[in-house]
């Protein structure tokens, strides 16, 4: 879950200067199992069945790839379940698959590996080989964990700075943070196809660079323990977001926000690339039943702040 930043995490922007996002991952999860089979088949479960001979014969890309990335021909089975619809949400959950789905072949053949090269593995699998026009900040958010600034360099590499939270302003951040369902998911790939083709005009490439300094700025805000300022940043960053496509946002989420705010929410911003998905606020909780009532027909969603990365939970 970003808060800010999102978007300069795109190669076409953070080629030139460094991106930035801060964000959380959340205690919902994607469940990857592998077993191996008797045969020299491959099975993949998802939301739909495939049972094949080879691996150029799987139809879902992230599996296919991350397959020949791994060198695995075939004699597998592999099924997932996710605490969240599998796409179009904008929490991340097709990078969270790909991160699981690299942490389990790594077990499945014996190997340690570092998060950090499951989350560059992951964005070679997605960008480079399956080419998907996203960033990264899903894919070292999903394998990493915790509440994190990332920064994207041009030399493609990628830095993490944990970010220094008091136990209790980390916990009133977590209470404080609302998230509604939309009620719709979305492709994010349209949007940010745009995004990336306009990221090299002078107007937005003003509005990411701004977006990375208010990425480095909630840092501060959190370590500061300033709740109020927080929510400033957020809605500045989602009046910027706005601007970097046509799409990012609509009639239904932009009267979704209004009355978020409204109703007293501090700040909000749409979660993912736009269209769809989930919205979140931060706002003093002596306001949620008022924010929730005027959101009524929405899901409210519950989560935590999860501090661990993708992990092996069964192995034998």
């Amino acid at each position: 879950m970003s808060y800010v930043g999102g978007g300069s995490d795109i190669k076409s922007f953070y080629a030139q200067e460094p991106g930035a996002v801060l964000s959380t991952a959340i205690d919902k999860y994607m469940y990857v199992t592998l077993h191996k089979r008797f045969d020299d088949g491959l099975r993949i479960a998802y939301s739909r069945t495939e049972e094949v001979d080879d691996v150029e014969q799987i139809l879902h890309p992230l599996v296919r790839e991350a397959l020949k990335k791994m060198e695995i021909s075939g004699g597998v089975e592999i099924t997932s379940t996710a605490d969240i619809p599998a796409k179009g949400t904008g929490l991340g959950s097709s990078s969270s698959y790909t991160v699981g789905l690299l942490t389990a072949l790594h077990a499945f053949k014996g190997l340690q590996v570092s998060n950090t090269k499951i989350a560059e593995m992951a964005c070679d699998i997605e960008i480079n080989r399956c080419g998907e026009p996203i960033g990264k900040q899903d894919q070292y958010a999903a394998a990493i964990g915790g509440l994190k600034l990332y920064e994207f360099l041009p030399d493609d590499t990628v830095t993490v700075a944990p970010v220094i939270a008091a136990g209790e302003f980390k916990k009133q951040l977590n209470d404080e943070t609302l998230i509604f369902y939309t009620g719709g998911t979305r492709s994010a790939s349209n949007i940010l196809a745009e995004q990336t083709r306009n990221n090299t005009h002078s107007s937005k490439v003003r509005i990411l660079r701004r977006m990375t300094e208010l990425a480095h700025e909630f840092k501060r805000g959190i370590e500061f323990a300033d709740i109020q300022y927080l929510g400033e940043l957020l809605q500045e960053n989602w009046s910027l977001k706005t601007r970097l496509a046509s799409g990012i946002t609509n009639k239904l989420i932009d009267e979704m926000y209004q009355a978020g705010i409204q109703a007293g929410a501090r700040g909000g911003k749409l979660l993912g690339a736009g269209a769809g998905g989930f919205m979140m606020f931060i706002a003093d909780k002596r306001r949620h039943d008022e924010i929730t009532k005027a959101l009524a027909k929405y899901r409210a969603f519950k989560f935590s702040i999860e501090n661990s990365g993708s992990q092996v939970i069964y192995y034998d």
